[in-house]
């Protein structure tokens, strides 16, 4: 039974331990977590081998679009989130052969990276190969919109069905935001999550999407005509779009707003009194700087104490899949973000969101959550440790 200690064992649901003991079985099941300065403690019998820097539990990557994988650099940085809606759509064509390659590519490049689950939004069958032979856990989001075409929303329901169909559990089906998706699509969305899924939504990535709510106009008229779709029958609620989701999604299920770059104290507080199981925000700063360059105000979750997970978004929006990534953008431009709180957004908040919370997350006895070690920290103590531009991350389980 291998055993490793490093400078600090970061358990995630409880302290960090300074120099901390993990031992693990064959299969990578945590056996013992020690702490050395316990009066109890029994050294192993064979000595743990010492890392550098400190140990953590593998990486929950909460949101990304694996099977957009073959548009990695495609569109542009910069263009706001309506001309990179209209790439996404329009460029998104390429031989099977290519799309497949590149899926397989990413999973493995994101479990070498350390990533141990994904919640991964779909919109057709072309990762659902990969995900039944990967060594990562994946919660399938099979997407669904109509472009608030309420005409549509049988028709648009019937052409996702096979998707969802092709998909492994756990998955579910669930809105991609709340300007493409009309009332009827929402109950169709509803109606099929008869379990106790997990939903997820995009959440106030730009201006634009708060205005068409709020006033019923602005950029989003332009964008519906260039695909043929029509506003004249949507009537403005005059809120912020959140609470337009809130009014159609099912609070039953525990959902996952995805970039949430313009959210509010106060609609953080309504979603989370609206939530009955849980309400998890997701972000995806690098692709909030791809596609918009601004990021959420995390002091807002913070304060609010809500519990907020990281996701890599796709390929299109991003430079590369990685949770490590994601956590050095949010240490350079946020750095009050303490480290034990982006630790705890990276891996148990993550697994709570995907409801893979008892097997991954933590170092905890009898879970299996894979082994990371984190080097090259700034710091000396955990009161002040950052990821910074030179720290590393090592999959050791």
């Amino acid at each position: 039974m291998p055993s490793y200690t490093a400078d600090y064992l970061y358990p995630i649901a409880a302290e960090p331990i300074k120099n901390g003991i993990v031992t693990l079985d064959d299969h990578g099941t945590i056996i013992y977590i020690q702490d050395p300065a316990a009066p109890d403690y029994t050294a192993p019998a064979t000595p743990p081998e010492k890392l550098g820097g400190i140990l953590i539990p593998g990486f929950v990557n909460a949101h990304c679009h694996l099977e957009l994988s073959h548009l990695r650099g495609r569109s542009a940085t910069g263009k706001t989130l309506l001309p990179f809606l209209v790439d996404v759509v329009t460029l998104r064509g390429a031989s099977p052969e290519e799309i497949e390659a590149t899926i397989r590519k990413q999973d493995r490049l994101m479990w070498e990276a350390g990533i141990q689950a994904v919640g991964d939004i779909c919109n057709q069958d072309d990762t659902a190969a990969t995900k039944r032979d990967s060594p990562i856990r994946y919660y399938s989001f099979v997407e669904m919109f109509d472009f608030l075409q309420a005409g549509q929303a049988e028709a648009s329901y019937e052409r996702y069905l096979p998707a969802y169909a092709a998909q492994p559990e756990p998955k579910s089906a669930v809105p991609h935001a709340p300007y493409t998706v009309s009332e009827p699509l929402y109950s169709r969305i509803n109606a099929l999550n008869t379990g106790t899924e997990s939903v997820s939504i995009h959440n106030q990535e730009t201006p634009a999407e708060d205005e068409l709510f709020q006033t019923g106009q602005g950029a989003f008229r332009e964008f519906f005509a260039g695909f043929g779709a029509s506003l004249d029958d949507f009537k403005a609620p005059g809120t912020p779009s959140i609470y337009h989701a809130l009014q159609h999604m099912d609070p039953r299920k525990r959902t996952l707003f995805v970039h949430n770059t313009l959210t509010a104290p106060e609609a953080i507080l309504a979603a989370e009194a609206w939530g009955e199981n849980g309400v998890y925000w997701v972000t995806c700063p690098n692709a909030n700087l791809y596609i918009e360059n601004r990021l959420p105000r995390y002091d807002h979750f913070l304060d609010a104490g809500a519990k907020v997970c990281i996701g890599t978004d796709s390929l299109t929006s991003n430079w590369q899949l990685s949770i490590l990534e994601e956590l050095r953008t949010i240490s350079r431009y946020q750095s009050y973000v303490p480290l034990a709180s982006l630790l705890r957004w990276a891996t148990l908040n993550g697994a709570e969101a995907l409801q893979f919370d008892a097997d991954l997350g933590s170092l905890e006895r009898g879970k299996t959550p894979g082994l990371l070690n984190l080097t090259d920290l700034t710091g000396t103590t955990p009161e002040d440790f950052r990821i910074g531009a030179g720290t590393q991350v090592r999959r050791i389980a």
